[in-house]
């Protein structure tokens, strides 16, 4: 029988350079997290993603894998992540590891291997190597442009130092997109999941999902083309891929989970990979970036809800990631949305109106129907970090834009564990990978554990009452009549959310209990920018339903 635990799952994503430092040389490790594993027990997750801990160049944070088959020395051992999967378990939290088949390191064994070989060899056709264009094959092979910033292509050099041809790499230089109309890579890609699911991993985000399919000729991109026929992004013929990988992960005795990131702004598009013999769930990336105004949100929750409806699969909702801003400045800007094109330095935030709407977007979140995503130190309410020294900054988005772009190094500072000054108890015996701020104090686990009113304090006792709800997790959702910029909606028969974004104060319906409110209330109201989770009378609530 299926366990189907990630229609309902709270996931809470590791970042392990970031998390905690076991050995003290100011790197997050594996022997980190274990240490913690009782903290994350505590706050009420039901699982742990891991972003990539693989033996790594860190040209691109990780995600620029040499060997899926072993741990980067900097984070522990193999034999490490496999007592950390099980002692994960041991305590309630299930595993989901990161895949990265778009691309490999240049370090990889196969593309060393290709770059050693003359242009036609069998070990070229495992990724994408063209001549180039022009005279003399100077130009790249195409006009695609990689998502980092620059052109998509790099060339090489033959043995006798002349130029060569070039490889496709959508994102960094140092990541070769593998070219999957090879067999091989097939092959390994479903040897790499078998080899993770057989030790305990429950399930497996895949990064850029929609990215591995390519257009056999390559040609230029066309602006006008038709859905599923972009050169590289959501074509049609990389659901093969997800259909082989389901039925390998359907396999086991608990089937094993496929999570995909899809950024997709289409959400008919993006629910084609999650039709019966696909993906498991995908992110809500539409959730993620929409502004903090009322109308907006409820759009996003009601097309989630509706495309996931169709495919009969759970929504995913999440605020925050190792790539994007964090909630509690981005809800402070003048412009609450995200996107990757506006990201921009020094643009001014007011984090304490970004922390209020942060703990209220965290009890809208956990209260809509399916899965949630809690990214490390959202739960402390910590800010992005945007005053790194440009000497520490390591992120390639940054470099690679001409630094127009920030970078997302600010949403992977280290977590702040106990004290009153960096490295804030995260096990570094001197400065950490990425630098701490001295304002960190008061936003330490342990600081937090001492204040009721704190953010994680709020999480934590959210996700207890979420878990011990049945109306939480998977199911409907039933809007209410609310006051104007007011969003309320019934899950089951007597639990309610009401999240208010207007300007002031407005009455709730009549009630019982009061179950969590992200502000306090006053006298009986909800201020603005606030949430709270009621117990509703449920003869009559005050507010009808719509």
């Amino acid at each position: 029988m299926e366990i189907a635990w990630w229609r309902s799952a709270v996931i809470y994503q590791v970042y392990v350079r970031s998390f905690a430092d076991g050995n003290g040389d100011g790197t997050g490790d594996l022997a980190g997290v274990r240490a913690r594993l009782r903290y994350l027990a505590d706050l009420g997750v039901d699982a742990l993603w891991f972003s990539p801990w693989y033996p790594s160049p860190m040209a691109d944070g990780g995600y620029d894998v040499a060997d899926y088959r072993d741990i980067d020395p900097a984070y522990g051992t193999l034999e490490q992540a496999e007592r950390l999967i099980a002692e994960a378990r041991d305590v309630g939290l299930r595993t989901i590891v990161d895949i990265v088949p778009n691309h490999v390191s240049d370090q990889h064994a196969w593309f060393q291997a290709a770059l050693d070989a003359p242009p036609g060899s069998p070990a070229r056709q495992r990724f994408w190597f063209r001549p180039g264009r022009g005279p003399g094959g100077a130009e790249p092979p195409n006009d695609w442009s990689s998502i980092f910033g620059g052109p998509a292509w790099t060339r090489t050099k033959n043995a006798d130092g002349t130029p060569g041809e070039w490889y496709l790499h959508l994102f960094a230089p140092e990541q070769p997109d593998l070219n999957w109309t090879h067999p091989l890579v097939w092959h390994e890609h479903e040897q790499v999941l078998r080899f993770w699911f057989d030790r305990g991993a429950a399930g497996v985000r895949i990064d850029s999902a929609g990215l591995l399919a390519k257009h056999a000729d390559l040609p230029d991109v066309d602006p006008a083309h038709a859905p599923g026929q972009h050169v590289h992004t959501d074509r049609d013929e990389v659901h093969d891929i997800y259909r082989s990988w389901r039925r390998l992960a359907d396999g086991y005795p608990e089937p094993r989970a496929l999570i995909g990131e899809i950024w997709l702004p289409d959400l008919e598009r993006l629910a084609r990979y999650l039709r019966p013999g696909e993906l498991h769930t995908v992110f809500n990336f539409d959730f993620l970036v929409c502004p903090w105004e009322p109308d907006r949100l409820r759009a996003s929750i009601e097309r989630s809800l509706h495309f996931h409806d169709q495919v009969d699969a759970p929504a995913t909702w999440v605020l925050s990631n190792h790539d994007v801003t964090r909630p509690v400045t981005r809800y402070g800007r003048a412009d609450t949305s995200f996107a990757f094109e506006t990201k921009r330095a020094g643009t001014a935030s007011d984090l304490t109106l970004g922390l209020r709407r942060a703990r209220a977007a965290a009890l809208l979140m956990l209260a809509l129907p399916g899965s949630a995503y809690v990214y490390q130190g959202e739960e402390l309410g910590l800010p992005e970090v945007e005053d790194i020294a440009p000497d520490r900054i390591q992120d390639p988005m940054h470099f690679r834009s001409g630094g127009v772009d920030p970078g997302r190094d600010g949403s992977r500072v280290p977590i702040p564990w106990s004290g009153a000054a960096p490295p804030y108890g995260f096990g570094a015996t001197g400065d950490t990978w990425l630098p701490q701020p001295t304002t960190w104090a008061d936003l330490t686990v342990e600081a937090q554990q001492r204040d009721p009113a704190s953010t994680l304090r709020l999480y934590r006792a959210a996700l207890r009452i979420r878990k011990g709800e049945p109306a939480f997790g998977d199911g409907a959702l039933t809007w209410l009549d609310a006051p104007p910029d007011v969003l309320a909606f019934r899950r089951g028969e007597d639990v309610a959310c009401v999240v208010n974004l207007s300007a002031g104060p407005v009455a709730l319906p009549q009630h019982e209990e009061v179950l969590l409110a992200s502000a306090d209330l006053d006298d009986g109201r909800l201020g603005s920018d606030a949430a709270v989770w009621l117990r509703l009378t449920t003869t009559d609530n005050g507010w009808s339903t719509r």
